[in-house]
């Protein structure tokens, strides 16, 4: 398991999608890449490597290949959000002695997973600072709030199933109350300044446990926040340890994947037409050459999976058996909710072959509604041949996520092989190149 320490290192940092987007940027940044600015104009050179952010908490990485004799470009694609609960403006709701924040859910969380552990406060402050409104990342890091379950002796009906209320039984305890606490000023200390006013906040609870294999053998992973860090980390290191090849290479993570993409740097926004049309710009010959390099390109939407429950194994479709640690994920579904179709399915098949790495198939039961995906949200802006694909987990939307070990190193080599391979489109014919020709 040569990759499963620095994802786990990276999933124990990544308490909201600004931090992830962080964590991104400074590996990024150590292997040579080059940030750019979307307000500034984009100076592009063959043989070197580009980022953009858009938010704070989405990202897009791409590599320009030193030989560029035509334009395509191998894109994946994964989130940089999970299922979580997320500050009001004006949070702090007194209780008796006691003081609770005033929170909302952010996607469709497992609501009893956040009770009864010590959670903490992350994300990014606004702060008004002399002249300029500045940005500050925090992250309280201390075991700071408790959402606690009522006893089972004020309410006996709590293991025959519970409905949770949001706006009642989900608000963490925050501490006692005292004389003329003021929560702006308890944010301006977290941060270390001493001047400053507190303009605005995107503030989210994270669960403090810190990731850990388990598993007789250690062959699971323990983590929160796997759906997807799992697989966007898995995807980062598969592109920063690939081999050149004469593609340009694109590493997507996108925010707000969990409430629908609907932003300006979800995975329904312009972001990635934007980066690819401006790179475009850059090495364009002819008046076509955009349209022809995305009827070129290849997506990889990379979205962890649902693996066969042991306890619930109804739950799957008859002819599906998804192993934890059984290989990467090709997730079909007939209303496309997953894109991958029999010819995209067909090049994730082939590099697996390459490259030795099992690969599983997915399907729905047929009368369960699964969740889509980035696949399919990213084709409504620019339409690529596109595949979904992911790491197989259990107690997916958990505060904490269990998925097979092995399968993170697997998933970086399947990664790494997509982008050290061109992937050659040809009428309805696919080649995979191995060196640059």
């Amino acid at each position: 398991m040569e990759y499963i320490k620095q994802v786990m290192s990276l999933l124990s940092k990544s308490y909201s999608p600004f931090h992830v987007v962080k964590n991104i940027k400074e590996e990024l940044l150590k292997n040579g890449y080059i940030e750019l600015d979307e307000k500034e104009n984009f100076a592009l050179e063959k043989g070197r490597n580009y980022f953009v952010t858009r938010n704070d908490s989405s990202i897009i990485a791409f590599a320009i290949p030193a030989r560029l004799n035509s334009l395509s470009f191998q894109i994946s694609a994964s989130h940089t959000d999970s299922p979580t609960f997320k500050l009001k403006p004006s949070p702090i709701v007194e209780a008796g002695n006691l003081l609770k924040l005033d929170t909302e859910p952010y996607g469709g969380g497992i609501y009893n997973t956040w009770m009864d552990r010590p959670l903490s406060i992350a994300g990014r402050v606004l702060v008004k600072e002399g002249d300029k409104i500045n940005t500050h990342l925090l992250n309280i890091d201390q075991d700071l709030l408790f959402i606690p379950n009522v006893a089972i002796h004020m309410n006996r009906e709590i293991n025959r199933g519970y409905n949770y209320n949001p706006a009642v039984d989900m608000l963490p305890l925050f501490g006692e109350k005292t004389n003329h606490f003021d929560f702006e000023e308890y944010l301006l200390e977290q941060l270390g300044l001493d001047d400053g006013k507190i303009i605005s906040h995107d503030l989210f609870l994270y669960n403090r446990d810190l990731p850990r294999l388990v598993g007789k053998e250690g062959e699971f992973l323990s983590s929160g926040r796997e759906d997807d860090l799992a697989s966007t980390y898995t995807a980062l290191l598969g592109l920063l340890n690939s081999r050149k090849n004469t593609q340009i290479n694109v590493y997507a993570a996108f925010d707000n994947e969990e409430v629908g993409s609907l932003t300006k740097q979800g995975a329904n926004s312009t972001f990635l037409k934007d980066i690819i049309q401006r790179i475009v710009a850059c090495f364009q010959k002819e008046k076509d050459d955009y349209h022809k390099a995305v009827a070129s390109s290849v997506l990889i939407s990379i979205d962890n999976a649902h693996a066969n429950h042991p306890n619930h194994p109804e739950l799957s479709d008859k002819k599906t058996d998804v192993k934890l640690n059984g290989g990467i994920v090709i997730k079909y579904n007939a209303d496309q909710r997953y894109t991958s179709d029999s010819f995209s399915s067909s090049i994730v098949k082939a590099l697996c072959k390459e490259v030795e790495v099992p690969y599983q198939e997915y399907t729905n039961r047929s009368d369960l509604r699964g969740g889509s995906t980035l696949g399919n949200i990213s084709n409504s802006e620019i339409s690529l041949t596109s595949a979904d694909i992911g790491i197989a987990q259990l107690c997916m939307h958990s505060s904490n996520e269990l998925c097979g070990s092995y399968d993170i190193d697997r998933m970086v080599e399947f990664t790494k092989a997509f982008f050290s391979y061109r992937i050659q489109l040809e009428g309805n014919s696919i080649s995979l190149i191995r060196k640059a020709r």
